[in-house]
């Protein structure tokens, strides 16, 4: 749904106190994101043409956060309540015309159908104000729908209920549609005559009514997207239903899954058909892997790129990189930023590298490190080989071409280059580059004594 005349509120301005936190509660990550961006990317989603984000508590670390998502900020400087904060963050909407959405940075779980329905709901019935409720069997701590004939008449906080209204189990989820400018009056009106001193947006409705303004409402088929997150114990129930969200389209778009309840997978993660992932996953960022791979338990994998048909087994840890097509990497391998598969690649057991580019079709199978590297095709590199890429100061490079077999326990101390066919014997030490179709060694010579454990025993 777009609309030209279709704007929002984000309130970021609370401090979070029973977070328990030195970090700003709405920039605590829910499957890879920050808690505020998911309302900010709804208000994306629907066309917003102007999106003002209220903040307060830690206002310069929000602002560094989403400073480049085209949002103004407004700085409520004491957090006197709801109502202050829209009459705050109204200066920035002084010349907008038609309907603000109002929504909450720890209200992570609302979805685009839900706001749309509400936003329908409201320009049809030409309201002034529309408010999204909800059936709970417990209402305790919401404030409470008043209905006269059916009709929403008011919004009664539970300090300020009567025993009479405190029965009542339709509630203010909190998310409302304001029709601007008319709005604009009521919003002068609010003051902070109740139990908490407090200014409610929730007073809008009542005030709206008294004015014969028309008031609208939508009901929210399901209560879990209302849910704000108030405590670490929210936050991990926020999680798991954005996971339980995420890995269940992932699924329906062909995706299997061991365990969907251990796989972790953050929100902008894409993954093609007929990739099978075990248990205890994690999916990182920016991460894309592509049909007919399988992902191993224990995996974590972040802002890589996996191609078709590769093979991760368990353990591995991989970020930062790039495998083409029918990679076969792990147990245990560790894939640092900068590491470019080519295809067909082999990386085995402990074996680790960083920003090495590995040619078509080479391995290093087991126990090695390949760093600030490049390596040809067809290249073998054998168990315990190092890369010595670092001198204390710089970095250095390793070059090694086409065909190169490197034996066990080798160390090549960069910068190196290693000429195509060559063949490095086990257990060298190669300090200088080593030409084309060479044999390349570096051995003290073998000594043997006979009978000297005897003699030493004596």
């Amino acid at each position: 749904m777009k609309s030209d005349n279709l704007g929002a509120i984000i309130l970021a301005a609370g401090k979070g106190t029973r977070m328990f936190s030195k970090h700003p509660k709405v920039l605590h990550p829910i499957a890879g994101y920050p808690m505020a961006a998911y309302p900010l990317k709804l208000t994306r989603k629907l066309g917003c043409t102007k999106t003002v984000m209220v903040v307060g508590h830690e206002a310069d670390l929000v602002k560094d956060v989403f400073s480049d998502s085209g949002v103004e900020f407004v700085h409520q400087h004491e957090q006197l309540g709801t109502g202050h904060a829209v009459q705050v963050a109204w200066e920035g909407l002084q010349k907008f015309s038609g309907t603000v959405l109002l929504l909450c940075a720890d209200v992570p779980l609302l979805q685009r159908e839900t706001l749309e329905k509400m936003i329908e709901t409201h320009q049809s019935a030409n309201a002034c104000v529309s408010v999204l409720t909800a059936e709970v069997e417990n209402p305790y701590g919401y404030g409470r729908i008043v209905r006269d004939n059916g009709k929403i008449v008011s919004i009664v906080e539970e300090k300020d209920a009567s025993t009479e209204q405190k029965k009542i189990t339709e509630i203010n989820t909190g998310i409302f549609a304001l029709q601007a400018p008319t709005v604009a009056p009521l919003l002068q009106q609010l003051d902070n005559n109740n139990a908490q001193q407090e200014y409610y947006i929730t007073d809008i409705i009542s005030l709206a009514t008294r004015e014969g303004l028309s008031v609208s409402s939508a009901v929210l088929a399901d209560v879990a997207e209302s849910m704000g997150v108030n405590d670490r114990a929210q936050l991990a129930s926020a999680c798991s239903q954005m996971r339980t969200r995420i890995n269940r389209a992932h699924m329906l778009a062909g995706v299997s899954m061991e365990d969907p309840a251990s796989t972790y997978i953050d929100a902008d993660v894409c993954i093609e058909a007929d990739t099978y992932i075990q248990a205890g996953v994690h999916l990182h960022g920016t991460t894309h892997i592509e049909a007919d791979c399988i992902i191993e338990s224990g995996t974590v994998i972040s802002d890589s790129h996996i191609g078709a048909r590769c093979f991760i087994r368990s353990g591995s840890n991989i970020e930062g990189s790039t495998l083409e097509q029918q990679c076969n990497v792990g147990p245990m391998a560790h894939l640092r930023p900068g590491t470019h598969l080519r295809g067909f690649n082999k990386i085995g057991n402990f074996v680790e590298t960083k920003k090495a580019d590995i040619g078509l079709r080479s391995q290093a199978s087991h126990l090695s490190y390949i760093g600030d590297a490049e390596l040809g095709e067809d290249v073998n590199i054998g168990c315990g080989t190092i890369t010595c890429n670092y001198d204390g100061v710089n970095k250095h490079k390793t070059t090694i071409e086409d065909n190169v077999f490197v034996g066990s326990d080798t160390q090549f101390v960069a910068p190196l280059t290693i000429g195509r066919n060559s063949l490095i014997g086990a257990g060298s030490t190669i300090t200088k580059d080593v030409p084309p179709d060479s044999l390349a060694l570096s051995r003290a010579e073998q000594k043997i004594v006979p009978g000297w454990r005897k003699k030493r025993k004596k």
